[in-house]
C-alpha cells in the first residue's frame, strides 16, 4: 500500500454494521470512500503530509443514518403557529391569539402540529371551535400528521367551500350529518393537498403556506436539521415533479449536504404519460447526491380520525372500519402494472386491512409478472394482524416503520390511536420485534415532521417503547435491542432503497458517510440515548457538521 489517505479517523470505537468486520478502531478515506478499517495501530500507514487526522477520543462511531421516510420538504414552518404540545382547545386558542397579536397584519393565520386529542369527546374539530381565536381572518390548521386540515369560517368563505362542496383538489369536505353544512374539517389532505394538483390549487387560492418561497424555507431548515442529526441520506417520500426544482435549488445553494432519494407521488388519476415523465425524471436525477425513482401511493389513511382501513370495526363502532382508497382488485391490478414497469412502490398503510390489501397486491404482482427484487415497501405498519407478519419476508416486502409513532404519549392508552383500535388490538401495534424475528427487513425512519427527526429519539423508543423522558412502557414485548434499532436506521434503510452496496455500513469501498456520537449508545442506560448528539458528521469523507 503506497497511497495515503485524505482523512484518517483513529482512536475510536467503530460499530460498522458489517458482519464481516463488526468493529474497528480506525478508518481511512480516499476520494470520498472508505479505503481501510482496522486496529488503531494500522492507521499510521495511511497518514501522509496531506492527511487530515481526527482523534476519535474513544467515542462511538456509526455509519451515517439513512432516514427511510422523512418529509424534509414539508418540514416545520417558522411562519406557522406551532401547536405541538397544545393538548386542549384552550391551549390552541391561546397560542393562536399570541401569534396573531404579534402578527396583526397577517392575511392568513396558519398553524401546524394540531393533535386530534386536543378536541374534547374524541370528535373532529369544527370551524366553530376555531372562530373564537381567529375572528374574520382566514385560518388553516394542519394536523400533526398533515393528513387533515382544519378551517375557520373565514377560510371556508375565502376558499369557496359551501354545502355543495365535496371533493376538492386538496381534500374531502366533512359535513354535519344533521344539517349538511361543511364543518370546517377537511380529510385526505395528505392524499390530495400534497399532490401536484392540490398544491397548485392552494397556490392559486392564495394560501401562503403553499408558496414556493415558503416551501423552500421549510426544505432548507429541514436539511440543516438532518445533517445536524447525522442523517446522511434522506428519503423524501412524496413529491411531484414540480417539487424537484426545490432540491436542485438547495443543491446549487450548498444546502443539500445530505444525500436525497426523492419518491414521486402517484395519486389516483395518474396517467401512463405521467409514468413516462416519472421514468424520465428517474433517468435525469440519478447521481449519488440526488436520486429520483420510487413511487408513493396510499391504500388507507390514519387511525386517529378513523380513516385507516381495519379488518374489524373501530372500537365503539358497530360497523365503521374505515375505507381503502382503491377496491382491493383495482389496487392489485395497479401495483402489478407499476411492478411490470419496474417501479418500486412505497405504499402508505396503517390499518390491518389496509396492510393486508397491499400484501395481497404484491402477491398478485409476483404471480402476474414473476418474482423480482422489487423491494416494495409498506410504510408505517401501525396495526398489523399476526397472520400477515411472515408475509413481509415471504414476499420480499420492506417494513418501513417509524418507532417514535408508537410512544405511549403519542399512541398509547388514553390517546386516540389506542382508544380507536381498542385494547383487544393493542398486540397488533407496531410489531417491530415480531417482524424482525420473522426475517422481515426493517427500515426505520422519523416521518418528520409528524415526529421528531432525531434518530436517537427513534432508537430510544424502539428499544424501550416508553415515553420520552421515561415512564411506563407500552407493549414492551415488541421492543428491539440497540443493535437492531441501529441496523434499521442504517443498513435496513439502505437496503430498502437499493443502496446497500454504497451506504448503510462502514465497509471498504463504500461511501465514507459516518457520525461520531457524544455517547456510546450501546453502553449507556436507554434513558440517556435521546440526549446523545452527533459531534461530527461526514459525507463522502467531508466533515459537514461539527457540534460547537
Amino acid at each position: 500500500m503506497s497511497q495515503t489517505a485524505d482523512l484518517v479517523l483513529r482512536n475510536a470505537r467503530i460499530h460498522t454494521v458489517d458482519p464481516d468486520l463488526p468493529a474497528a478502531e480506525a478508518l481511512a478515506v480516499v476520494a470520498g470512500r472508505l479505503a481501510w478499517l482496522g486496529p488503531d495501530t494500522g492507521a499510521d500507514a495511511w497518514i501522509g503530509p496531506g492527511t487530515r487526522v481526527l482523534d476519535g477520543a474513544g467515542r462511538r462511531v456509526l455509519p451515517g443514518f439513512v432516514d427511510a421516510h422523512n418529509h424534509v420538504r414539508l418540514g416545520s414552518d417558522s411562519a406557522c403557529v406551532q401547536l405541538a404540545g397544545a393538548r386542549t382547545l384552550d391551549a390552541i386558542h391561546a397560542r393562536i391569539r399570541t401569534w396573531h397579536a404579534a402578527n396583526p397584519g397577517a392575511a392568513w393565520i396558519e398553524a401546524e402540529a394540531f393533535d386530534y386529542s386536543a378536541i374534547p369527546g374524541g370528535r373532529m374539530p369544527t370551524a366553530a371551535d376555531l372562530d373564537p381565536a381567529t375572528g374574520d381572518v382566514p385560518a388553516i390548521v394542519f394536523s400533526y400528521d398533515v393528513h387533515t386540515a382544519w378551517l375557520n369560517t373565514a377560510a371556508m368563505r375565502t376558499l369557496g367551500i359551501t354545502r355543495d362542496s365535496d371533493e376538492l383538489p386538496y381534500g374531502r369536505v366533512h359535513k354535519d350529518e344533521a344539517t349538511g353544512e361543511p364543518t370546517g374539517f377537511v380529510r385526505d389532505f395528505a392524499v390530495r393537498g400534497l399532490s401536484r394538483d392540490g398544491h397548485r390549487a392552494l397556490q392559486a387560492l392564495g394560501v401562503p403556506w403553499a408558496s414556493a418561497d415558503r416551501q423552500y424555507g421549510r426544505l432548507a431548515r429541514s436539511l440543516d436539521d438532518a445533517i445536524r442529526f447525522g442523517i446522511t441520506t434522506v428519503v423524501e417520500p412524496q413529491n411531484s415533479l414540480d417539487d424537484l426544482a426545490l432540491f436542485t435549488r438547495a443543491r446549487a445553494e450548498g444546502r443539500l449536504r445530505s444525500r436525497i432519494v426523492a419518491a414521486l407521488f402517484h395519486p389516483r388519476g395518474t396517467t401512463d404519460a405521467d409514468l413516462d415523465d416519472f421514468a424520465a425524471a428517474a433517468r435525469e436525477f440519478a447521481d449519488d447526491r440526488l436520486t429520483v425513482g420510487p413511487l408513493k401511493l396510499y391504500i388507507d389513511d390514519v387511525v386517529e380520525p378513523r380513516t385507516a382501513a381495519l379488518l374489524e370495526p373501530y372500537h365503539g363502532c358497530a360497523h365503521h372500519r374505515g375505507d381503502t382508497f382503491y377496491p382491493a382488485d383495482e389496487f392489485a391490478g395497479l401495483l402489478a402494472k407499476l411492478d411490470a414497469r419496474g417501479f418500486q412502490c412505497f405504499v402508505h398503510a396503517t390499518g390491518d386491512r389496509g396492510i393486508r390489501t397491499v400484501l395481497d397486491a404484491v402477491a398478485h404482482a409476483r404471480t402476474a409478472n414473476g418474482p423480482r427484487d422489487a423491494r416494495h415497501q409498506v410504510v408505517h405498519v401501525e396495526c398489523l394482524d399476526p397472520d400477515d407478519v411472515p408475509r413481509f419476508r415471504d414476499l420480499g416486502v420492506v417494513a418501513c416503520m417509524q418507532p417514535r409513532h408508537c410512544a405511549p404519549e403519542i399512541a398509547g392508552p388514553g390517546q386516540d390511536w389506542a382508544e380507536n383500535v381498542g385494547e383487544g388490538r393493542w398486540h397488533k401495534a407496531w410489531p417491530m420485534r415480531s417482524l424482525d424475528e420473522a426475517g422481515a427487513v426493517l427500515a426505520f425512519s422519523s416521518d418528520w415532521n409528524v415526529a421528531e427527526m432525531d434518530p436517537m429519539i427513534g432508537i430510544y423508543t424502539a428499544v424501550t417503547r416508553k415515553p420520552l423522558g421515561g415512564g411506563e412502557a407500552w407493549m414492551p414485548s415488541e421492543t428491539v435491542d440497540v443493535t437492531t434499532a441501529v441496523h434499521g436506521y442504517t443498513m435496513g434503510s439502505a437496503y430498502a432503497n437499493f443502496l446497500e452496496h454504497e451506504r448503510g455500513s462502514l465497509t471498504v469501498g463504500k461511501a465514507a458517510d459516518f457520525v461520531v456520537l457524544s455517547r456510546d449508545i450501546f453502553a449507556v442506560e436507554p434513558e440517556e440515548i435521546p440526549g446523545t448528539v452527533c459531534e461530527l458528521v461526514a459525507v463522502a469523507g467531508e466533515i459537514v457538521h461539527e457540534a460547537s
